[in-house]
C-alpha cells in the first residue's frame, strides 16, 4: 500500500510522488553515468541533464494536482499557507545568499539546491502550522 489514508486526493498524490521520485533516481542515475563513462556533449548532453530534471517539475505538476482533487478545504489551505511560507523563506534565503555572493565572495550556491531548500522550508513551514492549528 502507497498511503494508509483514506482521503483519495492524497492517495492519489502519494502514488504521483513515488512515480516521480523512481523516474528522478533511475534518470539521474542514467545521466551521471553517462557523464562519467562518456563525456557527452552538446545535444545530447542537453537531453540527459533536462530528463534528469523532468521528474522534479513531475512532482511540482502532482503537487499542483493534489491542490485541484483535495476537497478539505482546511488541508488545501494549509497546504497554501506552508508552500507560500516555503517559497518566502527560499527566496529569503537565496537573495541574502546572492549579496553574501557578491560582496563577501561567499562560496557560489548551486542552483539545483533551491527545490531542495523549498522542500525543506516547505516542511518545516508545515510543521509549524500543524501545531498553531493544534
Amino acid at each position: 500500500m502507497v498511503c494508509a489514508t483514506s482521503n483519495p486526493a492524497t492517495r492519489r498524490y502519494m502514488r504521483r510522488f513515488l512515480v516521480t521520485m523512481v523516474l528522478y533516481a533511475l534518470f539521474l542515475i542514467l545521466a551521471v553515468w553517462v557523464f562519467v563513462h562518456f563525456r557527452p556533449t552538446g545535444p545530447v548532453a542537453w537531453l540527459l541533464a533536462v530528463l534528469a530534471a523532468l521528474p522534479i517539475i513531475g512532482q511540482i505538476v502532482a503537487f499542483g494536482l493534489y491542490l485541484g482533487e483535495e476537497k478539505d478545504e482546511f488541508m488545501r489551505n494549509l497546504q497554501i499557507q506552508s508552500m507560500l511560507w516555503g517559497i518566502g523563506a527560499t527566496l529569503s534565503v537565496t537573495v541574502v545568499w546572492g549579496f553574501l555572493e557578491s560582496f563577501v565572495h561567499l562560496h557560489r550556491m548551486d542552483l539545483i539546491l533551491v527545490y531542495p531548500l523549498y522542500c525543506i522550508l516547505t516542511g518545516i513551514s508545515y510543521g509549524m502550522l500543524q501545531l498553531r492549528y493544534r
